[in-house]
């Protein structure tokens, strides 16, 4: 963020450009999958399963472009989460080799076709497999953020010192529902309205009941 000198005379109500839009973002999700699940430990594993879907769900409702990746998913570490699967049933899903994502020229040129400048990053581990091609990216002018929930690492202080180090480096810590609620941010956008508020009843825990409260008690259109 650049440093911005007050102007009361230019000040109006316009969004900053540093905000997430469905225009300008991206979301990459790298190594969901079972053999880096089974040694994911800094928190509940369902927990992060219900982030990376709510994410995907938020990347679908936005049309958001998104690059799916795996590592050694036929000799090592297994298929994609099949939850994450079932939200892009047909996209193509960019295979690697390398724990560093942005050391293999398919990812990074499915990554540069969407022609967006944001890349919402998440995956497993976050001490090697976001750490990684986060800092890989920022270096190239690309801007990350990192969505802490919908990852992990093998310890809490692996998962915390990764994200300690990518935000050291330029990066911005953000969660699932930061994310979606980002890019709705209107309620009156109605085209939007709906899907939106389904995600969050669908993965959104005790905010998603009060919005299932609010919508069946007090008015369908209640804001989220």
């Amino acid at each position: 963020m650049t440093d911005v000198v007050l102007d009361l005379a230019a000040v109006q109500a316009t969004p900053s450009p540093d905000l997430i839009t469905p225009d300008n973002a991206m979301m990459l999700f790298v190594d969901h999958q079972p053999q880096m699940f089974f040694g994911a430990g800094s928190s509940d594993r369902i927990s992060v399963i219900n982030a990376t879907v709510g994410l995907a769900k938020a990347a679908k409702v936005f049309d958001v472009p998104v690059v799916l990746s795996t590592v050694a998913a036929a000799s090592f570490s297994g298929p994609i989460l099949p939850q994450l699967r079932e939200v892009f049933p047909q996209h193509e899903i960019v295979d690697r080799t390398s724990m560093n994502a942005w050391e293999d020229a398919a990812l990074v040129d499915a990554v540069k076709a969407n022609g967006r400048s944001k890349i919402i990053l998440s995956g497993l581990w976050t001490e090697v497999c976001l750490v990684l091609p986060a800092l890989s990216a920022l270096a190239q002018g690309y801007e990350v953020y990192v969505v802490a929930d919908a990852s992990a690492g093998v310890t809490p202080a692996a998962h915390e010192h990764a994200m300690q180090r990518m935000a050291a480096a330029g990066a911005v810590p953000v969660t699932w529902l930061q994310v979606l609620l980002e890019l709705q941010r209107d309620w009156a956008r109605t085209d939007t309205y709906a899907a939106t508020t389904d995600v969050v009843k669908e993965h959104g825990g005790a905010y998603g009941l009060g919005v299932f409260y609010a919508h069946a008690m007090i008015d369908p259109q209640a804001a989220g």
